[in-house]
């Protein structure tokens, strides 16, 4: 029988301090296949994989690779034994090319190489595999998909057989993401060891040929895709029986609460980050906000809020329940507050604008109160009962309530940061990408509480990634194209497949 062994992990184990990332984890990567790697929020996933592409290095076990023991203490051993990892994050240089950044930190420098034989080669891998790239490009210039295409692209270059690519089409569009998946399945083809770390069930069930199940750290089981289903792969994750459905009932009474006019929002370079954007929030709705990364949801999320600048002409309007009309454009965040404006917002950037790093939990649900004190002493008892009962509904994993957020996970950051806001009370509630991080029980968790919150008559403002997600949550989504308002369509109806065309050409202009 042919060996088509790529990575075999032998009781592999990794600690940070107390907490046990994995657990004597032992499992295998074949050439030839996609293999999936699922598990909840700190199950160990990209840890695991972390290690095998050389950021960090095992406390006990083994790595085989090519069926020899290995030591892999670096990124640059990892590429010596064939493997690479493409991150979430991009570690890219904006200004420089896409070939450019392809022998960036090979040994010697760009002097050294000939771009037109780079650029050659470049060309091959993507006509090998179906890559669409330019390889005299400016990294500046590229969509995030050409973006990842490059990343790929750059660990071929150099010789990778093994691939790990974490959350891969986190940002992309459904037509993107098929493009991805028939490059990927390209490779497969070609003989190459892929692994994939996602949260997206549907995705691991068409593309991938095995399933490995992460939970707590420990190895739980390896499932063959096909008698694989995501009820089955659900409850192997979690342990449990879970539901998978999410409830989205018929608005009741839906009341205007939010009416935005004519929005625009400087970007960078003299461009427009939202150009002219108008629409309406309902209360007792969940309005989605679909588009590709950096097409203008976080401003006009900002804009709203009070953090972004907003050019002449733009209005945006709160109708409160009390029947009184506030202008929120030139307003301060504290003073829209002082308004009465009850208005909640979680942020893109969780760490950076939604949360203080340093502090705990207790003292980041004091921030929503830290100016109605009578003294200038702070009472925590009300802070302390918040932080315990969403440490408890939400499940956050943290050594006590006061240790630093900036020690947590990236999913259980969110969740302190979805709950505390949740837990204003707020007329009009905005998320952007509130279940990022979050493995998929806890992101039902979060659905519900945002149906809780329009049953409740709350304006709910959903920016989401994953499409499937907004049209199943969802009651109207708008559409950004390129900053510009690209329709508002009826989450009911409307395919997926014309959700991703408006994302990416605008409709009024493709119609003149």
């Amino acid at each position: 029988m042919e060996d088509r062994s790529a990575v075999r992990m032998d009781r592999v184990t990794k600690r940070f301090g107390s907490v046990v990332a994995n657990d004597a984890v032992s499992m295998n990567i074949n050439y030839g296949e996609i293999l999936s790697i699922l598990g909840e929020n700190g199950s160990g996933k990209t840890t695991l994989m972390n290690m095998l592409a050389g950021i960090y290095y095992p406390d006990e076990g083994y790595f085989y690779v090519n069926n020899k023991e290995v030591t892999i203490k670096s990124p640059h051993d990892a590429l010596e034994l064939g493997i690479g990892m493409v991150h979430q994050h991009f570690k890219l240089i904006d200004v420089f090319s896409a070939a450019e950044n392809i022998i960036l930190g090979l040994k010697g420098d760009s002097r050294t190489y000939d771009l037109k034989e780079v650029n050659q080669k470049v060309r091959e891998i993507a006509s090998q595999y179906g890559f669409d790239i330019d390889p005299e490009q400016k990294v500046y210039e590229m969509s995030v998909a050409q973006k990842q295409t490059l990343e790929i692209v750059k660990i071929l270059y150099r010789g990778a057989n093994i691939l790990i690519l974490d959350e891969p089409t986190a940002v992309l569009t459904p037509q993107e993401t098929e493009k991805l998946f028939n490059v990927l399945r390209a490779m497969r083809a070609d003989g190459k060891a892929i692994v994939l770390i996602t949260h997206k069930l549907n995705e691991v069930l068409e593309l991938s040929d095995r399933v490995t199940i992460l939970r707590k750290g420990k190895y739980i089981s390896t499932i063959p895709t096909p008698v694989a289903t995501e009820q089955i792969l659900t409850e192997a994750m979690v342990g449990e029986k879970v539901t998978l459905d999410i409830a989205r009932p018929m608005p009741v009474n839906p009341v205007k609460r939010l009416e935005v006019k004519h929005l625009t929002v400087a970007g960078n370079e003299h461009q427009h980050a939202i150009e002219d954007i108008s629409f309406d929030a309902y209360g007792g709705e969940i309005l989605g906000i679909a588009g590709i990364s950096g097409c203008g949801q976080k401003e006009l999320l900002e804009a709203i809020a009070g953090l972004q600048k907003v050019e002449a002409g733009g209005s945006v309007i709160f109708h409160s329940p009390e029947g009184e009309d506030h202008e929120l454009v030139g307003v301060s965040v504290r003073d829209i507050r002082n308004l009465g404006v009850h208005l909640s917002f979680v942020p893109e950037d969780r760490l950076g604008m939604g949360l203080v790093a340093s502090m705990g939990m207790t003292e980041n649900m004091m921030l929503k109160k830290y100016d109605k004190g009578k003294s200038p002493f702070l009472d925590r008892t009300e802070s302390l009962r918040l932080a315990d009962e969403i440490q408890k509904e939400l499940d956050v994993s943290t050594p006590s309530l006061d240790t630093p957020v900036s020690k947590l996970s990236g999913g259980n950051v969110q969740k302190v940061l979805v709950g505390r806001e949740i837990a204003a009370e707020p007329s009009i509630l905005m998320t952007a990408y509130a279940v990022r991080g979050l493995d998929i029980n806890k992101s039902y968790t979060i659905y519900n509480l945002l149906t809780e919150q329009k049953e409740k008559g709350v304006a709910v403002i959903y920016v989401g990634e994953d499409l499937d997600v907004l049209l199943a949550l969802c009651d109207r989504i708008l559409v950004l194209c390129n900053g510009r308002e690209n329709g508002i369509l009826d989450a009911r109806t409307v395919t997926k497949e014309e959700v991703g065309r408006r994302m990416t050409n605008l409709v009024k202009e493709a119609e003149a």
